[in-house]
C-alpha cells in the first residue's frame, strides 16, 4: 500500500503539473515576467542558450526543496511530489527543448499523431512573435484541432 499511494502522488503531481505549467506559461511568461520570455519566441542565433532557460530554476527549486524536506527523518509525501515534479521537468526537457525546438538533432522523424499534434500546437503558439494573442500554451496536452489536423493528413 506504502509503495502504491507513493506511486499515486508521484503520478498525480506529475500531471498536476501540465496545469501549473499552462497556467504559468500564459500568466507569467506571457504576463509580467516576459523580459525573460520574450528571447524565446524570437529567431535564435548563435546560442544554445535562452533567458528563458532561467524558468527551469521556477520548477527546480521547489522540487529540490520537496526532496530535502521530503527526506527527513524518513521518506514522507513531499519527497514524493518532488519527484513527480522532477519527472515533469525531464518529460518537459525531452519533448519541448529536444523533441519540438531541436536543441540537439534527436527524434527528428516520427509518426505518432500525438507528437506531430503536439509539434504543430507548439508551432501555432510560437507564430506570436509578442506576448499577446497566444494560443496552445500547454506542453502535453493537445488541443483537440491538431489531432484533428494531423488525422485529416493521414
Amino acid at each position: 500500500m506504502y509503495i502504491l499511494n507513493n506511486l499515486t502522488i508521484t503520478i498525480l503531481t506529475f500531471l498536476v503539473m501540465e496545469c501549473i505549467t499552462w497556467f504559468t506559461h500564459k500568466y507569467v511568461m506571457h504576463g509580467f515576467l516576459w523580459v525573460l520570455h520574450k528571447d524565446h519566441h524570437q529567431p535564435r542565433y548563435n546560442s544554445i542558450f535562452e533567458k528563458n532557460d532561467t524558468f527551469f530554476l521556477v520548477f527546480a527549486i521547489p522540487s529540490i526543496m520537496l526532496f530535502y524536506y521530503g527526506s527527513f527523518p524518513y521518506l514522507n509525501n513531499l519527497f514524493f511530489i518532488g519527484l513527480g515534479i522532477l519527472f515533469y521537468g525531464l518529460a518537459y526537457f525531452l519533448v519541448h527543448d529536444i523533441f519540438i525546438h531541436q536543441r540537439f538533432k534527436w527524434f527528428k522523424k516520427t509518426k505518432s499523431q500525438y507528437l506531430l499534434a503536439l509539434r504543430k500546437g507548439h508551432k501555432v503558439h510560437h507564430k506570436y512573435l509578442d506576448k499577446y494573442d497566444g494560443e496552445s500554451f500547454g506542453m502535453l496536452i493537445v488541443p483537440f484541432k491538431y489531432f484533428r489536423e494531423q488525422y485529416k493528413r493521414k
